[in-house]
């Protein structure tokens, strides 16, 4: 007999069923996610990792807010170093992919001691990586920065911002790695709450920094490097502390503090092969950027408003995502594979409803909405005509986020990965060419292409999805 995958009955709490959900999912929740009603299950995971994606991203807005009050040259340094940094965030969503594949896995087994190790494995793991590019970005710093085409204002204002940035991505890289610890465990609650203190630190600290406000002194934009590593490094030390307090699904006692070759084999394994795919997903962008900067500067423009518009609207759908690969993980840890299989099409229906109504708007109101953002008469239609029509795939992307994150979820890395390769360097990047220029669609062209790829990636993800291979994976 199937279980049933509506939502469970209302709390029993004032405020109704609903409310109280959603604040037990604040709070946090000691639910058994491999049993019980799954509409209730991916609500608890998701509204707290919605919140932690949105914290996470308003790390550099807030310094680009603020670092805008000093100068172009402070803004450039940022932008140059966040450039940079696209390398450790890709190296700490790869890493992360491991380690919440292994969690969810041995948690799912009630295998907690299993879980604990397999943290251990992942920090272990993330440090390395840490030293070697901190150290790397400590020594070349402004040779990065000249790399990547700095002049000689912002080498002599921007350096020492990159050389913090770099050499402490050590915070970056645990700060994601500990979250995916949590995240795969079920405990989200906790993941967002790191994201609120570290967020805090930053929003308090970074304009007393950059602009001297009271007793601080004015550092410019060294000052928003050092708020910001504070803040993520706080955060760090907040995740430490309820891994090792002991209250968390996953808690580190002394005798799991050392290397455990074989955990740490799988751990390679899993979070290399996710590093590829997301460098895969990551410098497609570059290719089409590339493509884009072909039509001039107004065409630049108008498409990194419009891309940067829908990566905001796509942070509630990465929560769902996550959260079905939660669920499969922990679900095929249990012996119950097509627990996790509902779990994802249940997941997929709701970032379908959620995203479909995301991507209704934008397309209905797409004018206004890039004119927030800017009234250049060159620049303004651009960026409305790729919003509406990237919008147009929504709903396709909806169902491909979630399926193709629950691969990982599974420990199916591989077949992500190969989606990403074929249906962006092989399709996508071509695609966007021919229409853009052999075409003569100009940016429209390359939007076309972006919604055309990614809804290949939604159907290609679902076919091999109902195969059903990634229930045969063992972690």
């Amino acid at each position: 007999m199937t279980e049933p995958v509506t939502q469970s009955p209302p709390a029993r709490s004032s405020g109704g069923g609903w409310w109280a959900t959603v604040r037990e999912a604040l709070r946090g929740s000691r639910h058994d996610y491999t049993s019980g009603p799954l509409g209730r299950a991916i609500v608890l995971l998701a509204i707290p990792m919605v919140a932690e994606m949105i914290m996470e991203s308003l790390f550099a807005v807030w310094d680009v807010y603020w670092v805008g009050r000093v100068g172009p040259g402070a803004q450039a340094t940022v932008g140059l170093t966040e450039s940079l940094l696209t390398l450790i965030y890709t190296a700490a969503m790869g890493l992360s992919i491991g380690v919440t594949a292994m969690v969810a896995r041995r948690i799912g087994e009630k295998n907690l001691e299993g879980a604990a190790e397999a943290a251990v494995q992942g920090i272990a793991l993330g440090v390395i990586v840490a030293v070697v590019t901190g150290a790397i970005g400590v020594a070349f710093a402004p040779r990065l920065l000249a790399l990547m085409g700095a002049s000689p204002e912002v080498l002599t204002i921007g350096s020492t911002y990159a050389r913090i940035m770099l050499g402490g991505n050590v915070v970056i890289l645990l700060l994601f790695l500990i979250n995916a610890v949590f995240r795969g465990a079920g405990d989200a609650a906790i993941a967002m709450r790191v994201l609120w203190l570290a967020n805090s630190i930053n929003i308090l600290l970074g304009p007393c920094l950059i602009l001297g406000l009271g007793p601080f002194p004015r550092l410019g934009v060294t000052g928003a490097a050092i708020a910001t590593t504070i803040g993520r490094g706080t955060g760090v030390l907040y995740q430490l502390y309820r891994l090792w307090r002991g209250d968390a699904r996953v808690s580190i006692r002394r005798a799991q503090l050392t290397l455990q070759p074989a955990v740490m084999r799988t751990m390679l394994r899993l979070s290399g092969t996710g590093t590829f795919q997301v460098l895969i997903g990551t410098a497609s962008w570059i290719f089409l950027v590339r493509i884009i900067s072909s039509f001039g500067t107004d065409a630049i423009a108008g498409y990194q408003i419009a891309i940067r518009i829908i990566v905001f609207a796509l942070l509630p759908s990465w929560g769902l995502a996550n959260a079905a690969a939660t669920l499969v993980g922990q679900s095929l840890g249990a012996g119950r594979p097509e627990r996790g299989e509902r779990a994802v099409w249940l997941a997929g229906f709701y970032n379908m409803l959620c995203l479909g109504g995301v991507g209704a708007l934008f397309v209905a109101f797409a004018g206004p909405i890039t004119g927030v953002f800017t009234r250049d008469p060159s620049v303004a239609p651009i960026a409305a005509q790729c919003l509406s029509t990237i919008s147009y795939g929504f709903l396709f992307y909806a169902w491909g986020m979630v399926i193709t994150q629950s691969f990982n979820g599974a420990g199916d890395t591989w077949t992500p990965t190969w989606i990403n390769l074929g249906c962006f360097w092989l399709w996508e990047i071509p695609l966007a060419y021919v229409l853009a220029v052999n075409g003569k669609l100009g940016p429209f062209g390359v939007a076309l292409a972006v919604t055309i790829a990614f809804s290949t990636v939604a159907v290609v993800s679902a076919l091999l999805f109902r195969r059903g291979r990634w229930k045969e994976r063992r972690v």
